[in-house]
């Protein structure tokens, strides 16, 4: 296959270098182009609020005499990991779907599968009930709250594609959406919500802002073009600044998170290291490098790693010390 072919089958700003194309059949490259299986980073963003919730819940002190206990929390995080994936690709193909005459408008978007026909809108759907099967598969193993609660979150997802044509916010609907899973994972291990969980979900957001603006920075000439809006350009030239109060935002309310659940050190310093990881991206952000836009924001997934190492290992020391003593 030449390499114009390969180029033909490709988007333009996903990594030539992925998975997708080194071991997928090349019928289902369009496919997965869709689900942006070939930019995990998506996902990872989508499912880092779930597992920092779902580690929140497990370094509750006495929560193993609830029943949910290490075990569980491993077999929630394999869920939620399913079930982010799935639901992450469902969200980006029906988002194609709405976006496609705006998309080939845009030079880094027009490759994409829709307007670039090499999918049709009829495909695309069933490609969206096939991957929102799997994602009620995954909500079905929960209790009947968190069923509840999930089915909830699908109203921003059908939102937020619009939400470029009517606010300069469209970042703040994508953290309503992207951040539901800070309270999917306590209700997972409870059956129900507190008041911590709700404080994470509103530091997820804040946290989404802030990520979502440095990628949008990528497009803003095109978004000019186009009639679309973002907090790029919104915020301008005083994107920095905007920054330092969204990623202290954040940090300040999953702060308060943390003391609502009773989370032991480790969960402190995961979050002062997430903290020095934000202020890096700050320090470092170019408005006017794209490329350099483009990595800041996928760091973005390292910060949520490092978040939920610290609460992990809270909810290992949690386990520990709920043990029996050995005479």
């Amino acid at each position: 296959m030449s390499q114009t072919d390969l180029s033909d089958a490709r988007v333009a700003d996903a990594p030539s270098r992925n998975f997708v194309y080194r071991t997928l059949p090349r019928w289902l490259w369009p496919y997965a182009q869709l689900a942006r299986w070939d930019r995990p980073i998506g996902w990872q963003l989508l499912l880092w609020p779930c597992l920092w919730s779902a580690a929140l819940a497990a370094n509750v002190p006495g929560v193993a005499e609830t029943g949910y206990g290490i075990g569980a929390f491993v077999w929630h995080s394999i869920l939620f990991t399913i079930g982010a994936i799935a639901m992450r690709g469902a969200g980006c193909t029906y988002n194609d779907l709405v976006d496609q005459r705006i998309d080939d408008q845009v030079a880094r978007t027009r490759s994409r599968p829709l307007p670039s026909g090499r999918v049709s809108r009829n495909q695309a759907k069933i490609f969206i009930a096939a991957q929102a099967l799997v994602g009620l598969l995954v909500l079905l193993q929960f209790n009947l709250f968190a069923i509840l609660l999930g089915f909830a979150s699908l109203a921003f997802v059908a939102i937020y594609p619009f939400a470029k044509r009517f606010t300069d916010w469209p970042q703040f609907f994508l953290g309503l959406a992207f951040s539901w899973g800070a309270l999917m994972g306590w209700a997972a291990a409870f059956g129900g919500l507190a008041l911590a969980p709700v404080v994470l979900y509103a530091g997820a957001i804040l946290w989404t802002i802030g990520y979502d603006t440095i990628y949008a920075h990528q497009d803003k000439e095109d978004d000019v073009l186009v009639g679309v809006r973002s907090t790029a350009l919104l915020f301008g030239t005083n994107t920095r600044q905007w920054l330092i109060g969204m990623f202290t935002g954040a940090v300040v309310l999953i702060a308060l998170a943390l003391a609502l659940a009773g989370a032991s050190l480790w969960a402190y310093l995961g979050l002062a290291a997430a903290a020095a990881h934000f202020a890096y991206q700050v320090h470092r952000l170019n408005i006017d490098d794209a490329d350099q836009c483009l990595a800041l924001f996928k760091s973005n997934s390292q910060a949520g790693l490092i978040l939920f190492i610290g609460l992990t290992l809270g909810a290992l020391a949690n386990a520990i010390t709920a043990l029996p003593p050995v005479y």
